[in-house]
């Protein structure tokens, strides 16, 4: 059987490959090892931590790996969902990288994303993102179009809204919303996010789904912090993938996050708080940030709090206002949505060699 090995270092990376470990968890031809652990310090002083980790997912605990150990292992293919190379083994013969963000941030945009051998990019949106860079090379990783695996259930209909809703106690009648900010410093819920849900909650008209990010840059507890707003309306998510709420919320409330351009395969209502500080520091860090062909546009901005019921209402009274641009944008950046999870599978499978070409269903990008 062929190893297989997936290493993160936050649970969103392993959100990313679940519904690839699913597909391939019975696959006679393989065998899936996991390995990573909570990231913290920098530099040199970088640990991770594996207890608990993998808590949360449904997972083969004897193919847990400590990460001292796979540092001493050979596997025939490495997956990874970020860019770092860290959580490498010994050695993998091939190397799959399938991204764990698609936001306008666009950090899987960099050259360290070409030290794998396969890179199954999103759609035709990131294609073009690679090749204006050079980074689509003769002799260089090979890039495919594949989708967005997580995504898969937004459009599969394997989702269920009033199920979701139900399991945490929020009536399926009354219109919901979702706040899910990034994790960068200055995000929406850092700087008015208290605000925010004390202005949602007053208005006592909706319900109110709130996602903290799961691996913030400054470290603040938040479910403890927003616990005393939790009421029949207003809820924390701990799950940690967001999707199925992403599916069962009627608006969508972020600032810079993934899950603004995740939504648009939706096609509903965004309100992009406005958060300046986070967009200065980005413009140093993100080369590749891009506001002028979608970003934004894909919503309302919103510079004050006590501003955001009024802006609310009126999304919801008219959900298709900037409908034409997310439909856009969402078939731009989501190549084959509902057909991900095959195709990432298929790219993984030929890195192994158990297959000798890729499905015709997947596009490969030729300098």
């Amino acid at each position: 059987m062929k190893r297989i090995l997936f290493t993160g270092y936050a649970p969103i990376h392993f959100v990313c490959f679940l519904p690839v470990y699913k597909r391939l968890e019975n696959d006679p031809s393989v065998e899936i090892f996991l390995s990573g652990g909570f990231k913290s310090g920098k530099g040199d002083d970088v640990t991770f931590t594996q207890e608990g980790f993998y808590d949360p997912f449904p997972v083969n605990r004897e193919r847990v790996l400590p990460i001292d150990q796979i540092k001493d292992e050979d596997f025939d293919v490495l997956v990874s969902s970020h860019l770092s190379d860290t959580l490498f083994p010994r050695s993998a013969k091939k190397t799959v990288q399938i991204f764990h963000g698609v936001s306008f941030k666009n950090l899987a945009v960099r050259e360290k994303a070409l030290r794998y051998d396969y890179l199954c990019l999103p759609g035709e949106y990131h294609a073009r993102l690679y090749r204006e860079n050079g980074f689509i090379r003769e002799d260089g990783s090979k890039c495919i179009l594949t989708g967005v695996a997580k995504a898969d259930p937004l459009v599969s209909g394997e989702l269920d809204r009033s199920a979701t809703l139900k399991a945490i106690d929020l009536d399926p009648a009354l219109p919901t919303l979702l706040f899910a900010p990034t994790g960068e410093h200055h995000n929406a819920l850092d700087t008015m996010g208290v605000e925010v849900i004390e202005a949602i909650a007053k208005e006592g008209k909706w319900n109110l789904m709130i996602k903290p990010h799961d691996h913030p840059k400054k470290q603040i507890d938040w479910f403890k912090e927003l616990a005393p707003f939790e009421d029949d309306k207003v809820r924390l998510v701990k799950d940690k993938d967001v999707i199925p709420y992403l599916h069962a919320a009627d608006l969508l409330i972020t600032d810079a996050s993934s899950v603004a351009v995740e939504y648009t395969v939706m096609d509903r209502p965004i309100i992009f708080l406005h958060v300046p500080k986070l967009f200065k520091k980005l413009k140093k860090r993100a080369p590749a940030l891009d506001l002028d062909t979608y970003g934004r546009k894909i919503g309302v901005i919103v510079n004050e709090a006590a501003d955001v019921p009024c802006q609310i209402a009126e999304s919801l009274s008219n959900p298709d206002r900037e409908g034409e641009i997310r439909r856009k944008m969402a078939k731009d950046i989501f190549y084959s949505p509902g057909s991900a999870v095959e195709n990432v599978t298929n790219v993984i499978l030929h890195a192994a060699g158990l297959t000798d070409e890729l499905s015709d269903a997947l596009k490969v990008i030729v300098p």
